[in-house]
């Protein structure tokens, strides 16, 4: 079984006299009208002060997975490709 390394703890940035650890905690979060819960979500706890700040990784899975355009497929984006005049053959082109 392979050890798994968490983050080293750094100075909370509130109360500088605490450290910043990181934490398993629930999440809470409005999605419209109706309240989410997210738990074993990986925050950043003061030891002293509290303050939390949340892992932006998880939060930016978080966000994707609640996007409401989630799982749909993207559009393609049609190019149109201008067409070149053809050149006249009685005519001789310009240089």
């Amino acid at each position: 079984m392979t050890k798994v390394e968490l983050p080293q703890p750094t100075q909370c940035n509130e109360c500088q006299a605490g450290m910043m650890q990181v934490r398993y905690i629930t999440y809470f979060t409005w999605l419209g009208e109706e309240l989410i819960t997210v738990p074993n979500f990986p925050a950043w706890i003061c030891d002293v002060c509290g303050r939390r700040e949340y892992d932006e990784r998880a939060i930016s899975w978080l966000t994707m997975l609640l996007s409401p355009n989630a799982g749909k497929p993207t559009a393609k984006v049609r190019r149109l490709i201008p067409l070149q005049p053809k050149p006249e053959p009685n005519r001789p082109r310009p240089e």
